[in-house]
């Protein structure tokens, strides 16, 4: 949130300064626009990899302080989960500890992980409705797919970094 914020600031200046500007500054102010974008992109080099078990899945990890904070344990040491099947829709697993939470009312799809009362790690192969702070969202396998992989017991997730 903070660097949207960032970066908002940093166009809207870069828009006052071009506009009392001739077209000369503004090309240098673009390439000087360009550069900031890349040092913000360059700062989140700690990319997560979540495994079910043995298979590696592809996630479109949440930007929210519970991902930044979970993000700053993978780097430490990488984090194995036990999961532990729920409802026939879900597997729930303790993190060992707590993350920063703010949990919306959330509709849930297969493939979505979320952070449940701040200290579980819930990954769907169904759906629910409940409070969760959104975590993540495993994005190379389909519904029938995510339920073979959850659905037949309970598993261990692992998460690490890159």
């Amino acid at each position: 949130m903070i660097k949207k914020v960032i970066t908002v600031t940093l166009i809207l200046a870069f828009a006052l300064f071009a506009a009392g500007c001739g077209a000369t500054e503004q090309a240098e102010g673009q390439s000087t626009e360009q550069t900031v974008s890349e040092s913000e992109t360059q700062g989140e080099t700690t990319e997560m990899k979540l495994f079910i078990g043995e298979e590696k899945v592809t996630v479109d990890w949440a930007n929210n302080d519970a991902v930044a904070a979970l993000r700053e344990e993978v780097k430490k040491q990488p984090l194995a989960i036990d999961m532990s099947m729920y409802d026939d829709f879900e597997q729930v697993g303790e993190l060992g500890m707590s993350l920063p939470a703010e949990d919306e009312q959330i509709t849930t799809k297969a493939g979505d992980i979320m952070l449940y009362s701040g200290d579980n790690i819930v990954v769907f192969y169904g759906s629910n409705t409940w409070s969760y702070t959104p975590l993540g969202k495993i994005t190379d396998k389909s519904p029938e797919e995510m339920a073979e992989l959850l659905g037949q017991g309970d598993v261990t997730i692992t998460i690490n970094q890159e």
